[in-house]
This record gives structure tokens, C-alpha cells and sequence, in this order.
């Protein structure tokens, strides 16, 4: 037989070794030499020799029949090829042969690979009652291995069975989001208890439009500081602004509640509920964090809360002039005094005199009361005169007359002349003595008023020059005045 086969005599060596039984011998001809599975397949039916059987399996899985070559293993009870056969089969999708196959594999070797594979295999071709009856027997398969290989292949239904018998909550949860089923992803996210659990289920439902579901993964997030803008954002971005806002709400009440959540539904409210954003700012002014606060409110223009948080962070420089700049929307007088009082920038003072003189002219003298003890009153009275409305402070400058400023004796005196009235006119000049005396005299010695002159007469004397003041007296006829002038100067 050998020797017919070296000189390629092939079928008379078949002959020679089919006469004398040599079987294997005889199989490997018709495959290695004649190269005829059909003659070898028939060949060893007619013998049924496992050895035999082997032989052609090996060949016919050589050649790409997986599914004949499967037969034929079965057929030889040979085990020893599964890693070949596994390969071949997935790669010829003929998973309903190797499932045969492996479970004979099973009865001789006890390998994690085939245990796996049987259960991929299974999953293939939607035998899901065997994993399950099959994982509850005794088995040696890599089950968190098959249950990711099955994720990664979209055979969900499969890799739920398989996380939930392992106990892999964090990846049910993933799989059953990917199978819709979104309360049973929310149970498996709770046993998990992982903050990229509870975001994945979460941005789902949010995906998914199942908010009250969202709202429970959600607030479960939140109470992570860092976690808790990229929920946020997330909502945002789709639009879901009332489903964020309700979250927010929600997570007030929560025991973990941080400054985080409270600042976060400021800025939303800012943005979104502005009607809402000042009753929020009152209630917690202590639990937010102001300055990301002021940000949102000044993006947004909400002038009157941003003044409320300003004063709140005892910022009362941006106060005042927040107010000032947005006065329609932002200015209470009640509320501007105690800001005024309190500013540090000496500047805003004189800007709030403009302010006032523009806006509110009726309240000019309220608020320069609250500011006498810090203005330079010269200033003040400068800028109503350059404004012409000096008249509009008189009672503000009645009152800081005691400080006996020249501008604002001066100012006074004007007003009292312009008026005519001479009692308070006299009474300044008796009172506060820092003006420029000679220059009021020679003013009112001329008047049409018959008391004016007086004065002019009255101040000549105080300032010591008699014969300007009895000769003013005597013009009048005022020989009282006269008398008591001279008599003062002493000179005979």
C-alpha cells in the first residue's frame, strides 16, 4: 500500500488497504491523494469507525463544510478539534450545528471556552429557556465574558439574562436601558448605586422622554457636586427646561442638598422662570453661592435681583451703580439710601446727587441727608448751580449751615436775597460769618427793599467800617440805626 502511493498508484493502495481493513489508511488516500470527501464521506459510512470518521471531519472542515464536518466529529465522538470547530462555526454562522456539537464537547472536557461558547451560541440563535436552564446547572463558563461579548453583539435579551443571574447591576442597568425596559433599568441602577449608573439610565429616560423616571436616577446624581452641571446641560441641550427645573425643585428636600443644587435652580429660574428667581433668592440667600449667582442674573438682566445679591455679598459699590444704570427696573429709594450710606467710592456719592437731580428731583434733599456727614457740601452746591436748580437743595443746605461752609453761607444768602427775606437773611450773617461780607453789602445796598438796605447797612457795621454804614443809615432816614452805629464805633 505505502509503496503504491509513493510510485501514485492511489486507488490501487485504496484497494490494497480497504481489502486488509486498514481503514484510516485507506480514508486518508481518497482525502490527502485523490482528494474525494464524497468516495471518503460514503467509505465511512460503510465502515463506522470513529478514527475513520475523524479523518474526513478534519478534512471536510479543511475545505469550509462546517456543517458536514460538525456531523462527522459527532459521528467520530471526537472532541479534541472545539477550538477549530468554534472558529469555523461563528465564522459560517452555523450556530444551531455547533450547539449540537458543543454539548457532546461537553460530555468528555470541562472547558470554560466551550461553556461560553455554548451559551453565545444559544443566545445566536434565541434558545434564551437553555441559557437559562443552563447557567443553573453546574458549569465552568466566563459568564461576565459572555455577557459582555453578548452586550457588545446587541443581544441584549441574552446579556440581561446573564448580568442578572451575576449579579452585575451596573450592566443590567445599561442593557435593560438598550431593551426600553426603564423602571426594571431604575431597580437595577438603585442596587448598583454608581454615579455613572444612575447618569447612563438617567440620560436615557431623558433620551426617552420618561421624566418622572429620569427624576428618580436624577436625583440620585445631584447630590454629587461635580456630577451635578452635566445633568443639567444635558436636560438643557434638549430643551427639557420645566423637567430640569422640577428636578432641582425636587432635590431641595433632600437631606444631601448642597449649595450646588440651590445655585443651579437660581441660575435656571434666572433663565427660565424669572418670575420665580427673587422669592428663590430671599429664601436661600445663605445657601447659594452668590458670584456664579450675579453671573446668571447680570447675563440675564434681572437688575433687581442682581442689586438684592449685591447687597447680600456686601458688594454695595456695584449696588449703587446697578441701580443707577437700570433705575427703571432696579431703583427703590428706601432701598438706594441704605446702599448710598454704605458705599466705599467716594465718586458715586456725586453720581447719585446727578442721579437723583435727573430722575427724582422731589427726593434730592431725602438722600443728601443720608449722605451730609460724607460729602464735600462746596461740591454739592457747585454742582446745583451748575445744573441751575440751586433752590431745589435749600432745605439740604439749611441743614449742614452749622458747618459754616463759604459755599453754602454764600448759596443761602443768595436765596434768602432773591426771596426777600430778610429775617433769615440777617440771621445767616449773625450765625455763620464765612463769606465774602463786603461783596452780599455792596449786592443789597442798592435794593429796592428798605430792609435790605439795612442789612447792607447792618453788615457794613459788623465789619467795622461805620462811616459806609451810618452814612447808608442816614440816606434812609434810619437815625435810630444811625445812632447805634456810632455809638459802637467809639469815635467822637
Amino acid at each position: 500500500g505505502e509503496m503504491a502511493v509513493e510510485a501514485q498508484l492511489y486507488e490501487e493502495a485504496y484497494a490494497i488497504f480497504k481489502k486488509f481493513n486498514l481503514n484510516v489508511q485507506a480514508v486518508n488516500v481518497l482525502l490527502d491523494n485523490i482528494h474525494s470527501i464524497d468516495r471518503a464521506v460514503e467509505f465511512a459510512f460503510r465502515v463506522e469507525e470513529d478514527a475513520v470518521w475523524s479523518q474526513v471531519a478534519k478534512a471536510q472542515l479543511r475545505e469550509g463544510l462546517v456543517s458536514d464536518a460538525i456531523e462527522s466529529f459527532i459521528r467520530a465522538d471526537d472532541a479534541t478539534q472545539f477550538l477549530d470547530v468554534i472558529h469555523a462555526a461563528e465564522d459560517g454562522n452555523v450556530y444551531q450545528d455547533l450547539v449540537r456539537y458543543l454539548l457532546m464537547v461537553r460530555q468528555k472536557t470541562k472547558e470554560p471556552k466551550v461553556d461560553s461558547e455554548l451559551i453565545y451560541a444559544y443566545a445566536k440563535i434565541d434558545r434564551l429557556s437553555d441559557i437559562e436552564e443552563f447557567i443553573l446547572m453546574p458549569n465552568v463558563a466566563n459568564l461576565q465574558n459572555v455577557g459582555d461579548k453578548l452586550y457588545d453583539e446587541e443581544l441584549y435579551e441574552a446579556a440581561k439574562i446573564i448580568y442578572a443571574f451575576i449579579s452585575n447591576w451596573a450592566k443590567l442597568a445599561v442593557t435593560l436601558v438598550k431593551l426600553k425596559q426603564f423602571q426594571s433599568a431604575v431597580d437595577a441602577a438603585r442596587k448598583a448605586n454608581s454615579a455613572k449608573t444612575w447618569k447612563e439610565v438617567c440620560f436615557a429616560c431623558v433620551d426617552e422622554e420618561e421624566f418622572r423616571l429620569a427624576q428618580i436616577c436624577g436625583l440620585n446624581i445631584i447630590i454629587q457636586v461635580d456630577d451635578l452641571e452635566e445633568v443639567s446641560e444635558y436636560y438643557q441641550n434638549r430643551g427639557c427646561f420645566n423637567e430640569l427645573i422640577s428636578l432641582m425643585e425636587s432635590g431641595l428636600g433632600l437631606e444631601r442638598a448642597h449649595m450646588g443644587i440651590f445655585t443651579e435652580l437660581g441660575v435656571l429660574y434666572a433663565r427660565y422662570r424669572p418670575e420665580k428667581l427673587m422669592e428663590h433668592i430671599k429664601l436661600f440667600s445663605t445657601r447659594l453661592n452668590i458670584p456664579k449667582l450675579i453671573r446668571a442674573c447680570d447675563e440675564q438682566q434681572h437688575w433687581k435681583e442682581l442689586t438684592y445679591l449685591y447687597i447680600q455679598y456686601d458688594e454695595f459699590d456695584n449696588a449703587a451703580t446697578t441701580i443707577m444704570n437700570h433705575s427703571p427696573e432696579a431703583w427703590d429709594h428706601m432701598q438706594f439710601k441704605d446702599v448710598i450710606a454704605k458705599v466705599a467710592n467716594v465718586e458715586l456719592y456725586y453720581k447719585a446727587v446727578h442721579f437723583y437731580l435727573q430722575e427724582h428731583p422731589d427726593l434730592i434733599n431725602d438722600v443728601l441727608n443720608v449722605l451730609a456727614l460724607r460729602v464735600d457740601h462746596a461740591r454739592v452746591v457747585d454742582i446745583m448751580r451748575k445744573a441751575g436748580h440751586l433752590r431745589l437743595v435749600k432745605p439740604y443746605m439749611v441743614a449742614v449751615q452749622s458747618n459754616n461752609v463759604s459755599a453754602v453761607n454764600e448759596a443761602l444768602n443768595e436765596i434768602y436775597v432773591e426771596e426777600e427775606d430778610y429775617d433769615r437773611l440777617r440771621e445767616s450773617i449773625d450765625l455763620h460769618d464765612n463769606f465774602d461780607q463786603i461783596g452780599l453789602a455792596q449786592k443789597v445796598e442798592k435794593h429796592e427793599l428798605l430792609e435790605m438796605r439795612r442789612v447792607a447797612a447792618y453788615i457794613y457795621k459788623k465789619a467795622g467800617r461805620w462811616k459806609q454804614s451810618i452814612a447808608l443809615s442816614k440816606k434812609d432816614n434810619l437815625y435810630k440805626d444811625a445812632m447805634e452805629t456810632a455809638s459802637q464805633s467809639g469815635e467822637r
